[in-house]
């Protein structure tokens, strides 16, 4: 039986992607954000092509790239294709990274490497200095939806390829872990491992970001505490 949406009737022998599904509606808000932004000054991150998954067919993929850009996005997450990684098709990677780089104009280039699920730390080294090469300006651990997600080998292995391909290329490509960071002191250790491995310049916004939405909870409680020397009950934060 047929679906009735607002943006028309999907047929029930095809898998509409959400995109496709709620394009209008994601266009409509991403217009509404960019307006925002312009007035405000604060930048925009989408993610895009098939995030989280990262699974759907690749022009799909390059065009909602290129909506997110035209709605105003300056960065933009995308997640690898996970099984050329475990089947070591490096140049196929490399292509496909290459391909939404491009997509993506003058915004930034976020690639998302889902380490949980690319089986050793080889391949996790490996992913990262493709994607590098591909013109990746940041490349960042996790969805932060994978069972395993940002953890401290995990870091170690990638900062040691942004290390590696900054000695050969001279080019800085930024860090981003994601997922299961929820407190001050844990961002207090990412930004320790930061300095430790590459230095001062990638302990600044441009070079390090932090993914953890529930981060933001903590924050709002020790604010809090530095304000009124008390920390708050959960319900007191508006953001919690």
């Amino acid at each position: 039986r047929c679906c009735q949406t607002p943006q028309g009737t999907v047929q029930p022998e095809h898998h509409a992607p959400s995109f496709t599904l709620h394009r209008q509606t994601i266009l409509h808000h991403a217009y509404d954000v960019s307006t925002t932004s312009q007035d405000s000054g604060i930048p925009i991150a989408s993610v895009a092509a098939g995030f989280p998954a990262g699974q759907t067919p690749m022009e799909q993929r390059l065009q909602e790239i290129r909506e997110a850009v035209k709605s105003g996005a300056t960065e933009i997450d995308i997640v690898i294709t996970r099984p050329l990684v475990l089947t070591a098709q490096w140049e196929q990677l490399y292509d496909e990274v290459r391909e939404m780089r491009k997509a993506c104009g003058d915004a930034h280039l976020k690639t998302i490497l889902a380490t949980g699920e690319l089986g050793t730390l080889t391949n996790v080294y490996r992913a990262s200095l493709v994607c590098m090469m591909a013109g990746a300006d940041v490349i960042k651990t996790s969805t932060g939806k994978e069972s395993v997600n940002a953890t401290f080998p995990v870091a170690i292995t990638m900062l040691r390829a942004i290390r590696d391909y900054y000695k050969r290329t001279g080019y800085k490509v930024g860090f981003k872990p994601a997922g299961g960071i929820r407190t001050a002191k844990d961002s207090v250790l990412w930004l320790s491992i930061m300095k430790e491995e590459l230095g001062d310049d990638w302990t600044k916004p441009d070079l390090f970001r932090l993914g953890a939405s529930s981060l933001l909870t903590d924050i709002e409680r020790q604010l809090f505490h530095c304000a009124f020397k008390r920390y708050a009950a959960k319900h007191q934060l508006s953001m919690a």
